[in-house]
């Protein structure tokens, strides 16, 4: 042990830094391997910390359609006819027990039922039930599967669309597209493995998103999601500035690349090859993302798929078309967050917004992954961090649904998914689960799964302990899976 006082020489201090180098590359042996793939490597995936999947995966990618507010399982997915008869009347003591309910109801005298006031149709041969204000989704029934039982623990927006996206209703850790980047690399080395695009509805209220919800946490920052935004250019910095062309820029990232370089031998720091890499790419981004974004060649045939907003950037059906642009160059995880559905006022008017958003341009995004072969490996998730309330807050005005962690629904479609099926079921209140719940913790670790991981396997470590997207919980749901 160094006395106090004492001085390193030159000698002693580069074996200690040295020694500090070993350790650091032993416990982030990954940084290493995510740099070589960025400057000489050329397999595909070479970034990724696992040298192959856990077991055989159904999908090469994921397209998560996240709908951010919590849209309403009772008006959209899971019919209710019985409660026609009880309309307006108080929601039973027995159904409700001690279940706790949010402070925007918990004053009212009365819960009284608002049954669903749209009708439900079966469609497809598959006979899926859905509500007609969904009718380009009931065109494709037959390609979905409606998972009906799934619960969360979170009552509020914040926590329970941070717990859907790391797995923690806190937060800071890593999100579930990081995950996907850390475990499984990137198939296109001039696209990020991760990227999300958002899009507002035109309901009247809107809760924000933060970009924390596809950091990477404690995960090295390389597997961060980028955001393309919805206003100039889809990057930051994306056109280089007066003055400087593709040979200067490529000359001083040849610079920098050599000092970080030299800096990352000495103390061997993840987060420098991270930088490295995150450089190179940016480089390659500034021709891939133009061209990405650029739908002018898309035939006509196509656009109409998604309906008349696909030509408004920024907003979903856009987002959706940019999904299957991303999807057939091989980005790994693709996530757009759609806002608008905390619907505690005007249900009536803005749940018809929102499906008039969404429901065209997911269907359209279904039919073109199909039509070019890209839906047999691609899984698409769709839903949001809650479901409603089957009884009205604010019965007497503009009436709207609250928050209801207990029961709600998810839709899946694409690579390893059962086909016009329903998973799950609940109560003749929509109120509770009646089988086959689903957890938080559960979907994730299947969307791992048909990745081809092992949700228990796919670890990191930090503050002394091994972290996984689901935590100590979760198990694959077999039942939805071909």
């Amino acid at each position: 042990m160094r006395t106090p006082g004492t001085v390193f020489n030159s000698q002693g201090l580069s074996e200690a830094l040295h020694r500090r180098a070993f350790l650091q590359a032993s416990a982030h042996g990954f940084g290493a391997a995510a740099l070589g793939a960025l400057l000489g490597g050329e397999a595909l995936g070479a970034d990724s910390l696992l040298e192959k999947p856990h077991h055989e995966p159904r999908a090469k990618r994921v397209i998560y359609l996240f709908q951010s507010g919590g849209p309403s399982q009772a008006d959209l997915f899971d019919p209710k006819p019985g409660l026609k008869e009880q309309a307006g009347k108080q929601l039973p003591d027995s159904v409700r027990g001690s279940q706790r309910i949010t402070t925007m109801t918990s004053g009212q005298k009365t819960l009284p039922i608002l049954p669903a006031q749209h009708a439900f149709k079966r469609q497809g041969k598959s006979g899926l039930e859905l509500s007609e204000q969904l009718p380009a989704l009931g065109k494709v029934a037959d390609e979905l599967c409606l998972v009906r039982s799934m619960h969360t623990e979170a009552i509020n927006h914040d926590p329970a669309i941070t717990f859907f996206q790391t797995g923690s209703q806190l937060a800071g850790r890593p999100s579930i597209g990081s995950w996907l980047s850390y475990g499984l690399g990137a198939l296109n080395r001039d696209l990020p493995a991760y990227v999300v695009l958002t899009s507002r509805g035109g309901a009247s209220d809107a809760q924000p998103l933060y970009s924390r919800l596809w950091d990477s946490g404690f995960l090295p920052t390389e597997h961060s999601g980028v955001k393309l935004r919805n206003t100039g250019d889809p990057v930051y910095f994306l056109s280089n500035p007066p003055g400087i062309d593709g040979g200067l820029r490529r000359d001083m990232l040849d610079d920098v690349a050599s000092l970080n370089r030299k800096r990352l031998g000495v103390l061997g720091d993840p987060e420098i090859a991270a930088r490295i890499a995150q450089y190179e790419l940016a480089f390659r981004m500034q021709s891939s993302v133009p061209e990405l974004a650029d739908i002018s060649g898309e035939p006509k045939g196509i656009l109409d798929l998604y309906g008349p907003d696909v030509h408004k950037p920024g907003s979903f059906a856009r987002n959706c078309l940019l999904a299957r642009r991303l999807a057939e160059r091989d980005v790994r995880c693709i996530q757009l967050f759609h806002m608008g559905w905390d619907h505690h006022f005007k249900l009536e008017q803005d749940l018809q917004r929102q499906c008039s958003d969404t429901d065209r341009a997911t269907a359209g995004l279904i039919t073109d992954l199909k039509q070019r072969g890209l839906l047999d490996d691609t899984l698409i998730v769709w839903g949001g961090e809650f479901g409603r309330t089957i009884y009205a807050q604010s019965p007497n005005k503009n009436h709207g649904r609250d928050h209801h962690p207990r029961c709600f629904t998810t839709l899946l479609a694409g690579a390893g998914v059962k086909k016009g099926h329903v998973h799950g079921s609940t109560d003749d209140f929509c109120y509770n689960i009646a089988e086959d719940p689903v957890h938080v913790h559960d979907l994730n670790a299947t969307i791992l799964h048909l990745l081809g991981i092992d949700h228990e396997k796919l670890t990191f470590k930090h503050q002394g302990r091994q972290y996984r997207l689901t935590d100590v919980h979760g198990k694959v749901v077999q039942g939805v899976l071909t």
